[in-house]
């Protein structure tokens, strides 16, 4: 009786045994079956150095500071960019507009606006807090340098260019929307 339990229980574990050696040799034959398959398909080669790269829409590339529709900058230097950034990257100093001088729709404007592109990670954060869409991605990604310094990018390299023909800032520039009547118009 003893040798009989022990002869099942042999054959059990051949059985198993089997089983796994089947199921393996089926993953393999699919995954080979994936492989011939897309060996049939054409290539599909990226032409990138000599051609523009193609990047899908929500593609996070490097920061890009808006203006309004009057050419002032959207940046009221709220510092809620700054302070949902988990990597710490991005410094603001603020300063007041003046009657004379206007350079934001708001009260205050971003001095100093850097980011240190050392540190961020793309996640997104700083456009998603900000109020005003002042700071959104846009598509460029050919950031590398040999030079660490050159990666903290200046409100000046970020800013959006002035339109074709349009004008710099300044209080003979129309009111910003919404400020009507709050700021004087020379």
């Amino acid at each position: 009786m003893m040798q009989a339990t022990v002869c099942c229980d042999t054959l059990e574990k051949d059985m198993a045994n089997i089983g796994e050696v089947i199921g393996s040799a089926a993953a393999i034959a699919k995954g080979m079956g994936i492989t011939f398959k897309e060996m049939l398909q054409p290539a599909i080669t990226e032409e990138y150095p000599d051609g523009p790269a193609q990047l899908q829409q929500r593609y996070r590339g490097a920061h890009v500071l808006q203006r309004d529709e009057n050419g002032l900058e959207k940046c009221v230097a709220c510092f809620l960019c700054a302070a949902a950034c988990p990597a710490n990257c991005i410094y603001i100093e603020a300063a007041e507009n003046t009657d004379v001088v206007r350079f934001s729709g708001g009260e205050r404007y971003a001095s100093l606006y850097n980011i240190d592109y050392n540190r961020c990670i793309f996640c997104g954060y700083c456009v998603e807090a900000c109020p005003t869409d002042a700071i959104t991605h846009g598509h460029g990604f050919e950031l590398a340098s040999y030079n660490t310094a050159t990666l903290i990018y200046t409100k000046e390299q970020m800013l959006v260019p002035l339109p074709e023909g349009g004008q710099a800032p300044s209080q003979q520039n129309p009111a910003p929307a919404g400020a009507v009547g709050k700021v004087p118009t020379y």
